[in-house]
């Protein structure tokens, strides 16, 4: 190897060079970025508009181009027309413009505009900013273990581009071991981070999320339930503290019903309470559920909820209801006593107002509720179940449309419906035979997972039932559709439809297979929900009294404890970079060896003394060595600060070094001080 020096070491750059920020890219360089942008923007392709999808593809094949011919980047005089475009298509796509999901396509779309006019190493690193800030934006909506895997590939693309941005003439299998480290190295403080931080209670982000997400609503008219049915989309997971409740119990309260106008049934609005009005009593049922977001404030709680539940209130109607929107995966424990008489002592007012219909319509109805009343309501109740069971109604997923006097249809022509169908029709006639009655809409049922026996509740279990409300029994629940499909309620919907291929693709029996592959995929996600998704400053208040001792945690422990925890972090790390690189780096030990046979001889190297600094100083002591010390120094030098030099050329220089040994480095001269 030649000791060379003007073939080693490279100038110093002159006064009118540009900085390495304003320097051109590279085509690997360039490569890398549009990985980069590629990567981020697949995490969020499923919720880009058709035009937008388009015009980033559009945009990136522009970027290739521009690598494969040097053509020029975009002109600054087109990104404004070409960004106010843009804003404009996104508010014709959403019919509006601030919003999570408008916001994240615009984003998409200035990334790629941005990517035509990079022109420099700054406009590249604005844009892996963009990339890495897209790359969050993927835990606005979804924060599954799934997700946040294609997030962290997403980043090694991003931090490999980094990589080659500081490193030119580096291979792309070095960038990734190095980014691969580099994430490594992250994952002590994101940890830390992660339990110490302090936890805000409410969501993170105040933009608003009017994105539509299925399930139940706060109405309910022919078809509505039937339509969710066909979705098998999980609506929450539930674990109990012991063994759940049998089938015939697992009535999961959604939003309660009063309000009819003839076709249609809303809920009533009343006073928020920290517990339901009654006195919880019999058998009770502790469970954690983890719900899925529906951007509603009601949460599905089993029959009957009991008080009081941090960050939860209850209405007069026993719906469990949250301090805001479910806008995202949350966690909540509650414990149900499904023997609890309910609603015993409900207001005159509130029962008439359980009793009231439209003045028109349903005449048919009208008439046979007067012919089913009796002395009693209880009777009256008995008397509407029997003409239901002997009606020869059908439960199908298919019923016909029904217009006007939808009631009169259902009971006396077409005698096919869903559960709404049967619940409407019962709370019509109760009414009509002055009955106070109600409908609760929700789910029924919950399968276990034999992976690991917590109960999946899904949008194929939302189901309808009604209430009555009977003296000294409050309200009692009354399900119309037990009486024409009992397997129902006992072994799920696709034992009680005879329409078995319109039932979602995971019910069917042919694809058990398939579900059985879903039970391990969810048996996972309902761990990673529960340790990272439902991590709240609740559980992280009570963990950091656990570990303090203390009654109350406040923020400054937290973030004393954050700090302390961080600096001893990248102590560690310092140290293992340290003691890493003296035992792995032969250079290095080579240049130490080098360094201690001239020290024992009256030339120590001063620590702030640089390699040339050095062969000179050595150069003037050591004449009749001169040439072999500088060859080493200099060799040295280029070797440790020139990037990527191949390993074979390592091993001359300690070849020269170990020759060192047979040099005779006796004083011929005074050294100059």
């Amino acid at each position: 190897m030649s000791t060379n020096t003007n073939t080693r070491i490279p100038p110093a750059p002159s006064p009118g060079r540009a900085s390495p920020d304003e320097a051109g890219l590279r085509y690997d360089q360039g490569l890398w970025l549009l990985a980069t942008a590629i990567s981020t923007i697949a995490l969020h392709w499923s919720k880009l508009p058709a035009w937008a999808g388009t015009l980033c593809a559009v945009l990136f094949a522009w970027h290739i181009r521009r690598l494969w011919y040097g053509a020029s980047a975009l002109p600054r005089w087109l990104l404004l027309p070409l960004t106010l475009a843009a804003a404009i298509g996104v508010r014709l796509s959403f019919g509006y413009f601030l919003g999570k999901t408008p916001g994240l396509v615009f984003l998409a779309i200035l990334l790629g505009l941005k990517l035509l006019e990079t022109r420099s190493v700054r406009d590249a690193r604005v844009v892996m900013l963009m990339c890495l800030f897209f790359q969050f934006g993927l835990f606005f909506d979804d924060q599954s273990a799934l997700s946040a895997a294609f997030a962290l590939a997403a980043a090694l693309v991003t931090l490999s581009a980094m990589v080659a941005l500081a490193d030119p003439v580096s291979a792309a299998r070095e960038r990734l071991k190095m980014s691969a480290i580099l994430l490594a190295q992250g994952l002590p403080f994101m940890v830390v981070l992660f339990v110490l931080f302090p936890r805000a209670s409410t969501p993170l982000w105040g933009i608003p999320n009017n994105a539509a997400v299925s399930g139940l609503s706060d109405s309910m008219s022919p078809g509505t339930v039937s339509g969710l049915i066909l979705s098998d989309a999980l609506a929450f997971t539930v674990e109990f503290n012991g063994p759940p409740p049998p089938p015939s119990e697992r009535y999961w309260r959604g939003p309660v019903l009063g309000g009819f106008d003839g076709r249609t049934w809303r809920m009533t609005h009343g006073p928020m309470l920290d517990r339901p009005r009654y006195l919880p009593e019999g058998r009770r049922y502790a469970y954690r559920m983890i719900l899925e977001p529906h951007n509603q404030h009601w949460l599905p709680v089993l029959d009957y909820p009991a008080g009081p539940v941090r960050g939860v209130s209850f209405t007069l109607d026993f719906q469990a209801m949250n301090h805001f929107p479910v806008g995202n995966r949350m966690q909540f424990e509650f414990s149900a006593f499904p023997a609890t008489i309910a609603g015993g002592g409900e207001s005159p007012r509130r029962l008439a107002m359980f009793r009231q219909l439209p003045s028109y319509g349903n005449p048919r109805t009208r008439a046979l509720a007067a012919t089913l009343k009796a002395e009693t309501p209880e009777q009256t109740v008995e008397r509407i179940l029997a003409w239901l069971a002997e009606g020869r109604f059908t439960y199908t997923l298919q019923p016909p449309l029904l217009d006007e006097d939808s009631t009169d249809l259902f009971l006396f022509d077409t005698r096919m419906g869903f559960c709404e169908h049967f619940a409407s029709a019962f709370v019509f006639l109760a009414r009509a035979a002055d009955v106070p009655a109600r409908v609760v809409t929700g789910y029924q049922g919950g399968r276990i997972n034999p992976v690991n026996e917590t109960m999946t509740v899904r949008q194929s279990d939302a189901h309808a039932w009604t209430e009555v409300w009977l003296a000294g029994h409050g309200w009692v629940r009354v399900d119309p559709t037990a009486l024409v499909a009992p397997q129902r309620i006992e072994r799920g919907l696709e034992a009680s439809l005879p329409e078995r291929d319109m039932l979602p693709l995971l019910l069917q029996p042919k694809y058990l297979w398939l579900r059985k592959l879903r039970d391990r995929w969810e048996a996972m996600a309902t761990g990673w929900n529960r340790g990272v998704i439902a991590y709240d400053n609740r559980r992280q208040h009570d963990l950091l009294k656990a570990v303090f001792g203390l009654d109350a945690v406040s923020l400054p422990v937290i973030l004393g404890t954050s700090t302390i925890a961080i600096a001893l972090l990248m102590a560690v790390l310092y140290y293992w970079a340290q003691r890493r690189r003296a035992q792995l780096d032969p250079l290095d030990q080579a240049w130490a060896r080098f360094s201690a046979k001239l020290a024992r001889h009256g030339l120590a190297r001063a620590p702030s003394e640089g390699p040339m600094d050095y062969a000179r100083r050595l150069a003037a002591a050591r004449p009749a060595n001169a040439a072999a010390l500088t060859a080493i120094c200099t060799d040295y030098a280029y070797l440790r600060y020139r990037p990527s030099v191949p390993r074979e050329e390592h091993k001359e220089i300690y070849k020269l070094i170990h020759s060192i040994t047979r040099l005779d480095l006796k004083k011929e001269t005074s050294t100059p001080r």
